[in-house]
C-alpha cells in the first residue's frame, strides 16, 4: 500500500510540474504577444509579424484555441499593415481638435439640422451609445445608418422615403461584415461614394475607415476598400466626411488619446492625391499625427508685454509640457531600443529580462501621456485667456516647440446641437416569430428572450465564459441566451409545453453534437425542478394520483449498472438527485401515474441496493382547476 501511495504521489507531482510548466510557457507567450502588439501599434508591422509567427510556432494547443485565433488575427492585421504601407497618402493637414467620444460627430460642419439621435424605432441596441448618431440631410430621400443587424452586430442599414413615410430598414449586405460592427455611414455630396468605419473587413486596427462606390449598372455598392494610411491606423478610426464646401475632408480617431475621446482632423481636399510607399515606422507614426503646419506670424504683430501672472503661469505650464514631451520621447526611444534587442536576441533569459523592462516602460508611457494631455489642456485654457486680453504669443518662443501652435486649427470646427428629433415613421411588416422547435441551416435566436407564463420546458445546451457564435449552435432554433451575474453565458433551445415534446427534442439535440444537453423547467418564468413541473403538468391534465420512488442508499451513491436498469424501467421519467437537510443523498424517480410501474421500479432497486427505498403518493385527490 505504501508503494502504491508513493506512486500516486509521484504521478500527481509530475502532473503539477507539467501544469506549472505549461502555465509558465503560456505566460511567456502572452508577454511575447504583448511585445508584438506594441510593435504593431508603433507601425513596425514587419517585426510584429515575426513575433506573432514565433508565438504560433511555440504554441502547443488545439487548432481552435482562442489564443491561436487571436494571434492569427493579429498576424493578419500586421500583414495588412505591411501591404498598406506601400500606398500611403501624404495629405495637407489643416487642423485638429480633441473632443468627447459621445459628441465628436457634432463637430462636422456639413449641413444645418443634419445630425440626429438615432430613433429607437430604427435601433434598440444600446451597447454603443457613441454610435447612435444619425446623419440625415433634409434634401435626401435615402438614409444610411448603423443599427443592429440580423447577426447581432451593428450593420449598415438603409431606409427610403415613400411619400411621407420611411420604409422598413433593410440591410446593405455588401457593406456589412456579419462578424463585426460598422459605424457612421456617410454619403459624398453627389451620393456616389459612401464612407464608413468597420471593425472587420481588411484592416490594421480596431475600427478602420472604408469607402465604396455606387455601381450604376449593377445597382449596388462595390466591395469596400480600406482608405489606407493616415486615415486608418492601428487604433480606432470612426468617421470620415467631406465638408459642405468640398474644400476639406474630416475624420476622427482615438490614436492620440484614450477610449473616452477622439481627435477630429481636417484635411485639405485634393483632386488627385499622390500615393507613395512609406515603410519606415517612425515616418508612419509622424504621418499618423496629421499635424498642421506651424503658422508664422509677422514680427510687427507681436508687442512687448511685461511679465504678469498670466504670462508667468503660461511659461511655467509650457516648461511642464516640454518636460513631459521630453520624458515621453526618451521613454519611447528606450522602448524602441529594447524592442529591437528583443526581436534579434536569442538567449531566453535575456529575452525574459527584456520583456519585463519593455512592460515597465509601456506601463509608464500612458501615465506620462495623461499628464501631458492635462498640461496641454491647461495650456489651451491659458491661451484662451490670452485671446480675451488681446495678447499675442511670441512665435520666436514657440519655434523650437511646435506643439501648442500645431494644435491650433485653421479650420473652423463648429459644434452643433442635435436639433429637433427626426420625424421617422417606419412601416414594418408584421412578422410573427415562429417559436416551434426546428433545425435550420443557421441557428436563429428567439425574438423574445423571456419565458412565458405557465409550464415551459427547455433543453439546456451549454454554458461558457464567452458569447457563442451562430455556427456553434448547429442550426438549433429558437435559441435563448442568458447571461448570469457572474458573466457566464447559458444557451437553451426550444420552448415546449409538455415533457414528451421536450424529451423528443433533447434526443434530437444530443445527436447534433450536444451529448450533455438536458431538460430544464419553468413555471410562470421561475426555474423549478423537472419533477415539480411534471407533477404540475399532470395535475393540470386531471391525472389525480401521482407517485414517485425515493431511494436513500446506505453508501450515498448508486452504481452505474443500477442507474442503467432504472433508466430502462422508468422510460421517459425524470431521475433527480437532491440533498436532504441532514446531508443525506436522495434519488427521486418520477412522477408515475401508474402505481404498479412505480412499485416495479422500487422492487428492482430493493434487490440491488441496500438502503431505504419507498414508493410514495405525491397527491391525494388533488384539486384540478
Amino acid at each position: 500500500m505504501m508503494t502504491i501511495g508513493k506512486s500516486i504521489f509521484c504521478i500527481l507531482l509530475y502532473a503539477v510540474i507539467a501544469v506549472i510548466s505549461g502555465h509558465s510557457a503560456l505566460a511567456q507567450d502572452r508577454d511575447t504577444v504583448h511585445a508584438g502588439d506594441s510593435l504593431h501599434a508603433s507601425y513596425d508591422f514587419v517585426n510584429a509579424k515575426k513575433i506573432y509567427l514565433q508565438v504560433l510556432d511555440s504554441l502547443d494547443v488545439v487548432e481552435d484555441s482562442v489564443m491561436v485565433k487571436n494571434v492569427r488575427e493579429k498576424l493578419r492585421m500586421s500583414e495588412n499593415g505591411k501591404n498598406m504601407s506601400r500606398f500611403v497618402q501624404v495629405p495637407q493637414a489643416a487642423g485638429k481638435r480633441r473632443l468627447s467620444l459621445d459628441d465628436f460627430y457634432l463637430s462636422y460642419s456639413l449641413e444645418d439640422r443634419s445630425w440626429r439621435q438615432l430613433p429607437n424605432v430604427l435601433d434598440h441596441d444600446n451597447r454603443h451609445s457613441y454610435a447612435k448618431g444619425l446623419y440625415a440631410p433634409e434634401w435626401n430621400d435615402v438614409i444610411y445608418f448603423s443599427a443592429e443587424g440580423p447577426s447581432g452586430t451593428r450593420d449598415i442599414m438603409m431606409t427610403m422615403l415613400d411619400d411621407t413615410l420611411w420604409t422598413a430598414p433593410v440591410l446593405v449586405a455588401e457593406l456589412s461584415d456579419p462578424a463585426a460592427d460598422e459605424l457612421y455611414p456617410m454619403l459624398s455630396a453627389d451620393g456616389k461614394t459612401i464612407f464608413f468605419a468597420s471593425a472587420g473587413l481588411y484592416g490594421v486596427g480596431g475600427y478602420d475607415l472604408y469607402k465604396s462606390v455606387w455601381d450604376e449598372s449593377r445597382q449596388r455598392w462595390t466591395s469596400p476598400q480600406n482608405m489606407g494610411f493616415p486615415y486608418s491606423s492601428p487604433a480606432d478610426d470612426f468617421l470620415y466626411a467631406e465638408s459642405e464646401d468640398g474644400d476639406y475632408a474630416l475624420f476622427a480617431s482615438n490614436r492620440e488619446c484614450g477610449k473616452d475621446s477622439v481627435y477630429v482632423y481636417a484635411i485639405r481636399y485634393e483632386d488627385y492625391p499622390v500615393h507613395a510607399p512609406m515603410t519606415d515606422p517612425l515616418e508612419l507614426q509622424e504621418l499618423a499625427l496629421v499635424n498642421p503646419p506651424v503658422v508664422e506670424m509677422e514680427e510687427e504683430t507681436v508687442a512687448d508685454i511685461p511679465d504678469n501672472d498670466l504670462t508667468i503661469k503660461y511659461m511655467a505650464k509650457m516648461d511642464e509640457v516640454r518636460v513631459l514631451r521630453d520624458s515621453i520621447a526618451s521613454t519611447s526611444s528606450a522602448l524602441d531600443a529594447l524592442r529591437n534587442e528583443y526581436v534579434f536576441g536569442n538567449d531566453p533569459a535575456e529575452r525574459a529580462r527584456l520583456t519585463g523592462e519593455i512592460l515597465q516602460l509601456e506601463t509608464r508611457i500612458p501615465s506620462l501621456q495623461r499628464a501631458l494631455d492635462k498640461a496641454s489642456s491647461d495650456l489651451g485654457s491659458i491661451e484662451m485667456e490670452f485671446l480675451k486680453e488681446g495678447i499675442f504669443l511670441n512665435m520666436d518662443m514657440q519655434k523650437e516647440d511646435e506643439g501648442p501652435v500645431a494644435d491650433m486649427p485653421e479650420y473652423d470646427f463648429r459644434m452643433r446641437s442635435m436639433g429637433d428629433s427626426l420625424a421617422i415613421s417606419v412601416i414594418v411588416p408584421e412578422v410573427v416569430f415562429d417559436y416551434t422547435f426546428r433545425i435550420e441551416p443557421e441557428a436563429i435566436f428567439a425574438e423574445d428572450q423571456t419565458i412565458p407564463d405557465g409550464i415551459v420546458y427547455q433543453v439546456q445546451l451549454f454554458s461558457g465564459g464567452r458569447k457563442a457564435t451562430v455556427a456553434e449552435l448547429k442550426g438549433l432554433t429558437p435559441v435563448y441566451e442568458h447571461r448570469t451575474p457572474g458573466g457566464m453565458y447559458t444557451y437553451r433551445a426550444g420552448r415546449f409545453g409538455t415533457y414528451p415534446e421536450a424529451l423528443a427534442a433533447v434526443e434530437q439535440i444530443r445527436r447534433r453534437a450536444f451529448k450533455d444537453a438536458y431538460i430544464t423547467a419553468f413555471i410562470d418564468g421561475e426555474v423549478v425542478s423537472v419533477v415539480t413541473a411534471r407533477t404540475e403538468e399532470a395535475r393540470r391534465n386531471n391525472q389525480i394520483l401521482l407517485y414517485e420512488v425515493r431511494i436513500i442508499p446506505e453508501s450515498g451513491e448508486l452504481e452505474s449498472e443500477v442507474v442503467e436498469g432504472m433508466v430502462r424501467l422508468a422510460m421517459g421519467k425524470d431521475i433527480a438527485r437532491v440533498e436532504a437537510e441532514d446531508g443525506t443523498q436522495v434519488f427521486i424517480v418520477g412522477p408515475f401515474d401508474n402505481k404498479a410501474m412505480a412499485e416495479e421500479l422500487a422492487a428492482y432497486v430493493r434487490a440491488k441496493v441496500a438502503g431505504k427505498i419507498s414508493c410514495e403518493l405525491l397527491g391525494n385527490e388533488l384539486d384540478v382547476d
